[in-house]
């Protein structure tokens, strides 16, 4: 089968090599798990120029082709009022591309993907649709939008899967609506992963990595600094990732005086930040935004971290208090006693970084390839999504 991949996931192009096309974030390495389940697999997303590529992963798969869009000019409210003229000029390109394929693979929230989705329907396309924000939390129009017909065209040949998990179903309306996890890890880096010691010479290296924006708490592990310091004057804090917060935060380290204590790396490749994580001792978490199902939790897991997160989404069935420690209220003096809980013993450090690991092993990128997988072949009634008996093409 030919898999079309129609998002609005922004792509940078080597100006030196035409065929070397980069991206953020675990996107390439799920993408590349997808195509090993296709014979051919096109991305069609918007692209741009980059000469330097620092940061970003390669977008590689087995036969898998990028063909670019341009970009939608603006953000926020000025993006979608372009959009229409955009369309104009992109339109044709992804409406070839979704008549080509045999089946069309949406991922949202994101304008691109809903469009591809609606082709997809008008020209009645095998669907898959991976719901990526958080599905339980729907607050703008055009949430509710993408909520809604995910639940009106879920089945049969439409795919719905929501990313996330909860006891209960995603859909009350429509039970064909289901859960996913995310990762980007695969089973070799989990093995990788080893249960860590609590550290005896009075270091403590905390890390937060996330989008760098307001309400994904890096501002409060940062006003926890002073406290924690007074207990462990050697505590550093490692902030990976980029985003519209970035100069707040590293303004609040000035004022607070701790900016010698606090290294802002901005965009690091997901192998770079795997490697932070394992000559780290805490990870910090303590969003109050909506979540999906954070993988940067999950890397932290995988890397045997402890770590202090807060109520939203998935994250209390991924941490309970086995993998670290829940805050009720993301407050810095809240963080600062989650993190003397977890460093105030071997045994305790011990068992929580134990725990980390094997929660961690639950989630490969293969389980996660191969779940979707077995979804997708009952759903579209087909033995097998590839003739290749063997891949001729998988990046490991």
């Amino acid at each position: 089968m030919k898999l079309a991949v129609i998002s609005h996931k922004l792509c940078w192009n080597s100006p030196d090599d035409p065929d070397d096309y980069r991206t953020d974030g675990g996107f390439p390495l799920q993408i590349k798990a997808i195509s090993e389940l296709f014979d051919e697999t096109r991305v069609v997303v918007p692209c741009e120029s980059l000469p330097d590529g620092k940061g970003l992963s390669p977008l590689l798969g087995q036969n898998l082709r990028v063909c670019p869009l341009s970009v939608p000019k603006g953000s926020n409210i000025r993006r979608k009022m372009n959009i229409p003229l955009w369309l104009v000029k992109n339109g044709r390109l992804i409406w070839r591309e979704v008549r080509r394929a045999d089946a069309i693979h949406a991922p949202i929230p994101g304008d691109v993907g809903t469009i591809g989705l609606l082709f997809a329907l008008i020209l009645q396309k095998p669907l898959f649709v991976r719901h990526c924000g958080n599905w339980l939390l729907p607050r703008t129009m055009a949430e509710h939008f993408w909520k809604w017909i995910m639940e009106r065209f879920a089945g049969g040949r439409n795919v719905m899967l929501a990313t996330g998990g909860t006891s209960f179903p995603p859909s009350a309306k429509n039970p064909d609506v289901k859960w996913i996890f995310s990762t980007s890890l695969r089973r070799t880096q989990l093995a990788e992963g080893r249960p860590l010691k609590l550290p005896d010479n009075g270091e403590l290296k905390l890390l937060a990595a996330c989008r760098q924006e307001e309400g994904k708490g890096t501002d409060i592990v940062i006003k926890s600094l002073p406290l924690i310091l007074k207990t462990f004057p050697n505590a550093t804090l490692e902030v990976l990732g980029t985003g519209s917060f970035m100069t707040e935060l590293k303004e609040l380290a000035e004022r607070l005086n701790v900016q010698d204590k606090v290294r802002f790396r901005g965009k690091v490749e997901q192998l770079n930040v795997v490697e932070a994580m394992k000559h780290s001792h805490v990870f910090c978490f303590p969003t109050q935004a909506s979540e999906g199902f954070p993988k940067v939790v999950l890397e932290a897991l995988a890397c045997g971290l402890p770590v202090v997160t807060t109520r939203v989404s998935v994250l209390p069935q991924l941490i309970s208090e086995d993998c670290g420690i829940l805050l009720v209220e993301p407050t810095p003096e809240n963080l600062v006693k989650a993190v003397e809980i977890i460093l105030s013993n071997a045994e305790i450090y011990g068992r929580m970084s134990t725990a980390a690991v094997a929660k961690a092993q639950q989630y490969s990128l293969e389980n996660w390839r191969d779940s979707i997988g077995e979804t997708l072949r009952q759903s579209w009634k087909v033995a097998s999504l590839s003739s290749l008996a063997e891949p001729t093409r998988v990046f490991e």
